[in-house]
């Protein structure tokens, strides 16, 4: 196996494609992975990025994550970003050697959800690693090209790879209509509770305040610029009616429409995601089971990255 996990075929002298296949609780291998034809409005797109998110933790660990089951063999990963190698007969705005962040989810475009503008609500939604389809944890992948984004020349693979968690943030912020006059808390420092941070002050909310009950999570949080950090220590009855407030609440899932602001978000300054990147692996057996373990444990950890 060479760079990056790739193999060549000694009796074809080509190159096999290899994926992380998610075969059983706690066991991934780096497997054959065959693609399918590319279509004339397809790109076939060398992976260079890829991280890890909780959703990819919860199947390793169950074979589920919420309502979703894996029940075959599956291969695993959706934020990711990559190099275009080829593009279909009838793609006019990307070319080969373009770098492309890849928005996961292909919608049907048919349902009512889809023809409102509500694409991420699309019940026939096929979404990387989301079983039964396969996700990008590999050499290569094909996809709709209208779903690769060109990345600006000052965003690096890595922040693009970071545009799918940061979407749900920026997603987040449109539905509650963050702005300048809009004070903020954010229950939980994780990742996504980080990027949503960081895109509610690129929206221009003045004030953010971030809760969690882990010391280094919110010391990240206060660094990036949180206001305020306030760690959760008890759970006594009458300090939560004390402290109760009336709420409006407004669900998401996942997002839509948001790549392009990422994009500008990221190219002009506005959100630096790079501090979130705090691991990073290659693409061998070893590494693939390294980095899941590091990315379980939690700990310092809170973007892991996997560079092929």
């Amino acid at each position: 196996m060479g760079k990056g996990g790739m193999s060549v075929d000694d009796d074809h002298g080509e190159e096999q494609n290899l994926a992380a296949w998610l075969v059983a609780i706690n066991t991934l291998k780096i497997q054959p992975f065959n693609l399918p034809p590319l279509g004339p409005h397809d790109v076939r797109v060398r992976m260079k990025a890829v991280g890890i998110c909780g959703s990819d933790v919860h199947y390793l660990k169950t074979l589920r994550c919420a309502h979703f089951v894996v029940e075959e063999p599956m291969v695993i990963g959706h934020e990711c970003a990559g190099i275009i190698e080829e593009v279909g007969s009838e793609v006019k705005a990307l070319v080969p050697g373009d770098r492309v962040a890849i928005e996961p989810g292909i919608s049907c475009w048919r349902c009512d959800h889809c023809k409102q503008g509500r694409y991420n609500l699309c019940p026939d939604m096929k979404f990387f690693a989301t079983p039964p389809v396969h996700g990008s944890l590999a050499n290569q992948i094909v996809h709709p090209a209208d779903l690769c984004f060109k990345l600006p020349d000052n965003v690096s693979l890595e922040e693009g790879a970071m545009c799918e968690p940061l979407s749900v943030g920026v997603h987040a912020c449109r539905r509650a209509e963050i702005g300048p006059e809009t004070k903020v808390l954010i229950m939980g420092a994780g990742p996504i509770g980080l990027v949503t941070m960081l895109a509610a002050r690129a929206f221009g909310a003045p004030r953010i305040v971030i809760v969690d009950v882990d010391d280094h999570r919110l010391s990240v949080a206060k660094s990036l610029g949180a206001d305020d950090i306030v760690k959760v220590s008890t759970n006594s009855q009458a300090c939560i009616f004390d402290s109760l407030v009336e709420v409006d609440v407004i669900g998401i899932f996942r997002y839509k429409n948001t790549w392009p602001l990422c994009l500008e978000f990221l190219r002009s300054g506005k959100i630096d995601v790079k501090p979130l990147i705090t691991h990073r692996y290659g693409f061998s057996q070893k590494e693939v089971e390294e980095a899941f373990e590091t990315s379980a444990a939690g700990g310092n950890a809170i973007k892991v990255m996997f560079n092929l």
